[in-house]
C-alpha cells in the first residue's frame, strides 16, 4: 500500500455512504482482497503523506498502528468497528520526517545501504540476469567481469540501493544488442575495463584514495552519508595575524562548533604539545574540508580538526594511512558518533591501515565483516592525547617550564603594550 502523495484521511478511514462513489478505505479494500484477518501490511513511503484541505491521513493512521485502538478501528464506509490488532504493519521511510505522535507508535529499525561486496552479489546473481533477459540476449553473447561491476558501482553510481546499478547494467546491455544487430556478428561481446567508457562515457565519480605522502595539516576523517561512508579530507593552516580562525567547505553549525571546541582543546593542552600559549594572539588558523560544493554536518569530525590544527601548529606530519572519526568535548574527551560499519568499509576500500574510533564504539565492531577487522588495524581511544600519538608521525615535544614561561611573559607584554596604547 503505498502512501506516497496520500493527502486525503479518507483514503485510510474511507468515505461516508452519503457521497456518490463512495467506498471504504484502503485498509478495508486490502483486507478484502487477502481474504485474511491476520495479513501483513506494507506501507510504503509514508514520509511522503502529506495533509491539505480534505484531512490529514497520518493522524487517521494513529488509530490503525496504535495497539490501544486498533481492535476498534472505524471506517466510515462500513459504520461498524473492525479489528485490526492481529494485522502486521510495515511501514518503509527514507527519512524520519514523520509526525512525532505517528512515529511514537512504531519501532524504528534502520537499515543501512549495501556494502560495495553486497551490491556485487545483488548484481551477479539477480540484476545482470535479469537485464540481460529483458534485453532479449541470449547465454553467450555478453560478458561482464567483478572488476567491471565494481568499476560501475565506484565511478557510475552514488547510492544507498542498487537502482542506478541496474540502470547502468540495463544502459550496457541495450548497446550491446545494437551492436549485435549492426554487426549482425555471433561473436561474445566482453565488457571489460578498457571498454567500459565506451559503453557508459566517461567517470562520474572520482575514487576516495589514501594520499602517498603525509603531509603537514592535512587529515584523513571517516563521513558517513545517505550513500554510505566516504573518506573526508581536513585541512589545516598557520599564518601571522591576530588569533582570528576560518572555517570553509560548506560546513554546518555543528561542524562549525566542532572547530571551536578543537581550538579550545589545543589552547588548553599547548605546553603538552609544545605550542607555545600566546600563539592564539599571533597566528591565524584556517580549517579547509575539500569538495566545498558538498554540504557537511556533524560532530563526528572533531577529532580529525583537533589533530590537524596540532599538525599545521608543531610542524609535525599526520599520517596518511590513519583515518578517524570520533566527537570531542572540551576536556578532550572522544565520544561516540553513527554509521561505524559504512566508515571503516570505506577506510578498507580506500586502502588506509589504521582507524581510530571512539571507545564507546567498540561494541559496535561485531557488525563489521570478519574481512575488514583483520585488514584494518583498529584503535579505539578515550582522550585526545591517544589520538595525536597514533595520528602524528612522532610525537611532539612538550615545552620545558623556561619556555612556558617566557611564553607567557611575552602574553603579558602584549597585554601592556596593548593597555598603553589604549589609554594614550
Amino acid at each position: 500500500m503505498s502512501l506516497g502523495g496520500v493527502r486525503d484521511e479518507a483514503e485510510i478511514r474511507g468515505h461516508r455512504r452519503t457521497y456518490v462513489g463512495s467506498m471504504p478505505g484502503k485498509i478495508i479494500q486490502n483486507l478484502s482482497k487477502a481474504k485474511s484477518k491476520n495479513p501483513l501490511f506494507m506501507l510504503d513511503e509514508v514520509d511522503k503523506m502529506s495533509m491539505d484541505f480534505r484531512g490529514d491521513p497520518s493522524s487517521a493512521l494513529l488509530e490503525v498502528l496504535d495497539p490501544e485502538q486498533n481492535h476498534r478501528f472505524g471506517d466510515h464506509y462500513m459504520e461498524v468497528s473492525f479489528d485490526l490488532s492481529e494485522v502486521m504493519f510495515i511501514a518503509t521511510a527514507n527519512t524520519l520526517n514523520i509526525p512525532p505522535p505517528l512515529l511514537d507508535r512504531m519501532e524504528v529499525i534502520r537499515i543501512s545501504g549495501y556494502t560495495e561486496e553486497e551490491k556485487l552479489e545483488i548484481a551477479n546473481r539477480y540484476l545482470i540476469p535479469k537485464q540481460k533477459k529483458y534485453n532479449g540476449l541470449k547465454p553467450g553473447e555478453a560478458h561482464m567481469t567483478a572488476r567491471v561491476i565494481k568499476d560501475i558501482i565506484t565511478f557510475y553510481t552514488r547510492e544507498a540501493g542498487v537502482r542506478n546499478l541496474e540502470r547502468e547494467i540495463s544502459k550496457i546491455y541495450r548497446k550491446v544488442v545494437k551492436d549485435l544487430v549492426l554487426s549482425k556478428s555471433t561473436e561474445k561481446n566482453r565488457i571489460t575495463v578498457r571498454n567500459l567508457e565506451k559503453y557508459l562515457g566517461v567517470k562520474q565519480f572520482r575514487r576516495n584514495e589514501v594520499h602517498q605522502e603525509s603531509k603537514i595539516g592535512q587529515v584523513q576523517g571517516l563521513a558517513w552519508t545517505s550513500f554510505g561512508g566516504e573518506l573526508l579530507s581536513i585541512e589545516a593552516v598557520v599564518m601571522p595575524g591576530k588569533g582570528q580562525h576560518a572555517s570553509t567547505g560548506k560546513l554546518g553549525d555543528v561542524m562549525k562548533e566542532s572547530i571551536s571546541a578543537a581550538i579550545s582543546v589545543v589552547r588548553s593542552r599547548s605546553r603538552n604539545w609544545g605550542i607555545k600559549a600566546d600563539f592564539h594572539q599571533q597566528q591565524d588558523i584556517h580549517v579547509h574540508v575539500p569538495e566545498g560544493a558538498t554540504p557537511k554536518d556533524g560532530p563526528s569530525a572533531g577529532i580529525g580538526m583537533c589533530v590537524a590544527i596540532v599538525s599545521a601548529l608543531t610542524g609535525i606530519a599526520a599520517r596518511s594511512d590513519v583515518a578517524m572519526t570520533g566527537e570531542i568535548t572540551l576536556r578532550g574527551e572522544v565520544l561516540p558518533v553513527g554509521g561505524l560499519k559504512e566508515k571503516l568499509l570505506a577506510a578498507h576500500r580506500a586502502g588506509i591501515n589504521l582507524v581510530i574510533i571512539p571507545q564507546e564504539n567498540e561494541k559496535d565492531l561485531q557488525d563489521v565483516s570478519e574481512k575488514v577487522r583483520k585488514e584494518i588495524e583498529i584503535h579505539p581511544v578515550k582522550w585526545i592525547d591517544q589520538v595525536v600519538d597514533y595520528a602524528l608521525e612522532r610525537m611532539p615535544v612538550p615545552l620545558s617550564d623556561d619556555q612556558s614561561a617566557e611564553g607567557e611573559l611575552t602574553e603579558q607584554e602584549g597585554d601592556r603594550m596593548g593597555h598603553s596604547v589604549t589609554a594614550h
